[in-house]
């Protein structure tokens, strides 16, 4: 299969190259725009797997390249970048057809895995446009299905303990931090919000723990991990 090619657009050169940079890294194929208006032009002679945008440029922002991409029917995967604790940011970049979003400053590794994921979720296996399912130990979760199966049995979650969940695998196996999950899972960037992680992990538990499996573990003064066993 051909290397996905994803779209940066950024008005900081040094963001774009930062970026571009680290997805050749991962064997992505890169391509560059500094303004919505100039990613909008590019987009009308070219394809690509996914585009990668931020939210405050000049000339055209990420919101109106959204916007008029969906207008003309591109439906382009779109991740979004947008400036930490600005949630008002995130409800209107989903609502208007982003795939996903990453908080700035953002770290590489945790960039490289939403793209990942999106780019699962859209391209799939063949190109079938269906996730994959994730895997840990006996649980099975499926974003596109917003399934999640213990021992092959249906597990009810909420969306908030979904998400969690979802945001726990795809680390596979490394620790998340608790300030990650806060923002990521609640858009909260306070640790003094803390406890309401511990409390939405101690949920999880009680679902997805038996007497043959006990995978997430707390990682004290850190955060939060799920391990195969």
């Amino acid at each position: 299969m051909s290397a996905a090619r994803i779209l940066v657009v950024d008005d900081e050169p040094g963001v774009r190259d930062m970026i571009c940079d680290t997805l050749r890294l991962s064997g992505y194929e890169p391509f560059e725009a500094s303004d919505g208006f100039q990613a909008l032009k590019w987009l009308r002679e070219n394809s690509v797997d996914l585009v990668i945008t931020d939210i405050n440029m000049p000339n055209m922002d990420g919101y109106e390249l959204l916007e008029r991409m969906r207008a003309i029917g591109d439906e382009t995967p779109a991740l979004m970048l947008t400036a930490r604790g600005e949630r008002g940011d995130v409800t209107r970049g989903l609502r208007l057809g982003a795939d996903d979003y990453v908080t700035k400053p953002f770290g590489l590794e945790e960039l490289m895995l939403r793209i990942a994921a999106i780019l699962r979720r859209t391209m799939g296996a063949g190109g079938s446009g269906e996730s994959a399912d994730i895997i840990c130990g006996p649980i099975v979760l499926n974003e596109d299905r917003h399934t999640v199966t213990l021992n092959g049995k249906p597990v009810d979650l909420s969306p908030t303990e979904f998400k969690l969940l979802y945001e726990l695998m795809i680390k596979d196996g490394k620790v998340v931090t608790k300030a990650t999950l806060l923002d990521v899972v609640w858009g909260m960037a306070f640790a003094a919000n803390a406890t309401v992680v511990d409390t939405y992990i101690s949920y999880l538990r009680k679902k997805l723990h038996t007497d043959d499996f006990d995978g997430i573990k707390t990682v004290r003064g850190i955060g939060f991990q799920i391990v195969a066993q």
